[in-house]
């Protein structure tokens, strides 16, 4: 299977996912009221989609230079956080079973996706614009902290520091998966795990609006939670970098607040 056809297959996925949680947690009739005014809400969101979109394109432009750009300027950090944890990661993996890695692989690729994508469809169809800025903010806060970060810190995984004593499951079960994972991780970027901040910051940003939307942060906990064990279940991440990941979760969530408030 080609890159083309793994896109796609997620794409589908993840959008009957949005589809189908959008329709129990936010309602169709709410649904059909934001499509109908589906320009106005934009122009209120504009400005912050609109950075966040500039952001990522920033990101994926200057990643691979980033890259060369720690090397020059960044500390290898790798042999500090074993240090600190050991083989955490490599106890982990002992509970491995063949189930348990293919769920982990789903929760990693497409759980994940689908966590950071609802919140902009449900915020969208909130009647206040804030939720949806905020998030906005809070995302590209995330990718912002994590693109320093990995200047800054040179950082291998588990599975390629210690290969001896853990696997990289997510490939060995999943080999497809690395034509997606290696368009936008390097082995170098792993401190901290962004997958465990955008998952932190949604579930922040869900406690927030839980009286919005109360059945979301029923969902976006768990599955929140279920995505930074995977990150190091599957041997991708260390545990520092997840705490990691989860402070500068927290952090962006208290910056957005902050930013869309000056905003507003």
């Amino acid at each position: 299977m080609g890159l083309l056809q793994v896109v796609a297959r997620l794409v589908a996925i993840v959008a009957a996912l949005v589809g189908a949680t959008a329709l129990l947690i936010v309602g169709p009739r709410r649904l059909r009221e934001t499509w109908g005014s589906l320009p106005a809400r934009l122009r209120q969101t504009g400005v912050p989609l609109g950075g966040l979109g500039a952001v990522l394109v920033v990101n994926g432009a200057v990643r691979d230079a980033g890259v060369d750009l720690s090397w020059l300027v960044g500390i290898n950090i790798t042999g500090n956080i074993y240090a600190v944890e050991g083989p955490f990661v490599a106890a982990l993996q002992s509970v491995a079973s063949p189930p348990l890695t293919a769920a982990f692989s789903v929760i990693y690729v497409y759980g994940y996706v689908f966590l950071l994508i609802f919140p902009l469809v449900a915020y969208l169809a909130a009647d206040d614009p804030t939720p949806l800025r905020t998030t906005a903010i809070a995302y590209a806060l995330n990718y912002v902290g994590g693109l320093a970060c990995y200047v800054l810190f040179i950082a291998y995984g588990p599975r390629n520091f210690i290969p001896e004593l853990v696997q990289p499951l997510l490939y060995t079960s999943w080999p497809e998966s690395q034509l997606l994972t290696s368009r936008v991780n390097h082995n170098t970027n792993v401190f901290p795990s962004l997958h465990s901040s955008l998952a932190i910051t949604v579930v922040g940003l869900a406690v927030l609006w839980r009286d919005l939307y109360p059945r979301w942060l029923s969902l976006a906990a768990p599955l929140g939670a279920a995505v930074a064990v995977s990150t190091m279940y599957l041997g991708i991440h260390w545990a520092v970098d997840v705490v990691a990941g989860a402070a500068l979760g927290v952090a962006s969530v208290a910056g957005a607040r902050f930013l869309t408030a000056r905003f507003d």
